[in-house]
Order: structure tokens, then C-alpha cells, then sequence
């Protein structure tokens, strides 16, 4: 009994879908069950049919691919990712032995790809595992944030970089604070302080970073105990390793 593969499409360009449609037409294995012009239609759609197979476009706007697989839940389906991505995130995907199309591809290497994920499906090999360690590869190679992607519920929100006050640590998660409210993130502070644009954020505590022009006020309420109010009300510590960066920031 030949497997057929339940296929999604989730590319934002119209003649690539339709080549992608056309490519995939003749091959037995292939059942496509539906197409996505964006991330965000993509992701409703991995959640509701459950897709054996996706073939994922990376540089989307609004929502990238690889922001796309952040949101989703446990079980993944197969990836097949199509991108014209750079030689380091190259590295990645070969490191990770993820397949990838780089653009543009030919119906043969498509074809090619697809066989071999059509024999790690007859056999049962999962790669959930492997597509989340080449996210968190990609995710650390990225330079710097411009924006951040969380999931609240059934609700998905693109957060300008702009748009942050304060990051709290919270366990495993980073709580993201705006004028919106306040977002979960499962990442570390270590990871933002790195990614965040350093002329912008500051950490001033092991479970603080703020962004600088939204500090208000810095009090000083001991001989070395200091305190910042930010634009939206919140006291935060400044850890005493930290108060000399502040004040130099803040020409204090």
C-alpha cells in the first residue's frame, strides 16, 4: 500500500505556489490538501488538517517560517523548506539534516526531497526534533531582533522591537511588557540581551532589561540601593553590578 502524504503549501508568492502545484502534480505520493499565501493562514492551517507535509517558504512577511514553527505544538508535521537564505543558515539546515529547496529549484531536486521524506514517513522517523534544533540554531544565528513573535492562546502577536518597555524573567519564559500588556515568550534573558539592539535595551538586573527611553526616573533609596520608574509605572531594581552602565546611560 503506497503512502499518499497530506500536503500543505504555505508560500506567499503566487507563481511559486503554482509551480510548486505543478512540480508536485505527477508525484503519486503527493495528496495537496490546501495553499497558504502567509504565515499566520499557514499556522490555522497546520492546526486544523494536521498535514503530514508542509513545504514552507522562510521569508515571508508579517510571519517568517521559521516564526511559524515557534508557535506550533507538539507533533510537527514533515518540513520541506523552499528559502534563499544565506550560506551560515545553509550550514544549519545541513548540520541538522533538515531538507531545504534553495531557490530557484528544479522539479527533479523537489521530487528528490520529497522521497526522502516520504522514506522517513514509511519508517515512522519523526523529525520534530530536528526542526527544533535548526530553529534554535537559526534563532541564535539571527544578528538582531526587530521583532518578536508570541503566541496568547488562539491569539498570535507580532511585537515591534519599538514597541517593549521592560523583560521580566519568568522561569523558562520572558515576560514581555508594552503599552498593549504583557506577553509570555519561552526564551531566555541571555538570548535578548545579546539580540536586542544595544543602543536601545539595557539590563540593569539578572531578571531585567528595559528599554532606555522608556525610563522615566532613577531613585536612589539606600547609599548604593537605586530604583527606575519606567513609562509605564513599574519599579524595577538595579542590581549593584549594574548601577555604574545605568548612570553612565543616563548621564546620571
Amino acid at each position: 500500500m503506497k503512502v499518499a502524504l497530506r500536503t500543505l503549501i504555505i508560500e506567499d508568492e503566487a507563481p511559486a505556489r503554482m509551480l510548486l502545484q505543478r512540480f508536485l502534480s505527477d508525484h503519486e505520493a503527493i495528496d495537496i490538501i490546501g495553499e497558504f499565501s502567509d504565515g499566520f493562514s499557514g499556522l490555522k492551517g497546520i492546526q486544523e488538517n494536521k498535514p503530514d507535509l508542509v513545504i514552507l517558504d522562510i521569508q515571508m512577511p508579517k510571519l517568517t517560517g521559521f516564526e511559524l514553527l515557534e508557535l506550533l505544538d507538539e507533533d510537527l508535521p514533515e518540513i520541506i523548506f523552499t528559502t534563499a537564505y544565506d550560506q551560515y543558515a545553509i550550514k544549519a539546515f545541513e548540520m541538522n539534516a533538515v531538507d531545504y529547496l534553495l531557490k530557484p529549484f528544479s522539479k527533479d531536486r523537489l521530487h528528490q526531497a520529497v522521497d526522502k521524506v516520504l522514506e522517513r514517513f514509511k519508517h515512522r522517523v519523526k523529525e520534530d526534533e530536528t526542526v527544533k534544533k535548526l530553529v534554535s540554531s537559526l534563532h541564535e544565528q539571527q544578528d538582531t531582533l526587530e521583532r518578536i513573535v508570541v503566541k496568547n492562546g488562539t491569539q498570535i502577536h507580532v511585537i515591534p522591537i519599538e514597541d517593549i518597555i521592560q523583560l521580566e524573567a519568568q522561569d523558562d519564559y520572558v515576560m514581555i511588557h508594552t503599552p498593549e500588556g504583557r506577553f509570555m515568550k519561552k526564551d531566555t534573558m541571555s538570548y535578548m540581551e545579546q539580540h536586542l539592539p544595544a543602543e536601545q535595551f539595557i539590563r540593569i538586573h539578572r531578571s531585567n532589561i528595559v528599554q532606555i527611553k522608556h525610563i522615566k526616573k532613577m531613585e536612589q533609596y539606600g547609599k548604593e540601593s537605586y530604583v527606575i520608574i519606567l513609562s509605564n509605572g513599574n519599579q524595577v531594581n538595579v542590581s549593584k553590578s549594574r548601577i555604574k552602565d545605568l548612570k553612565r546611560e543616563l548621564n546620571f
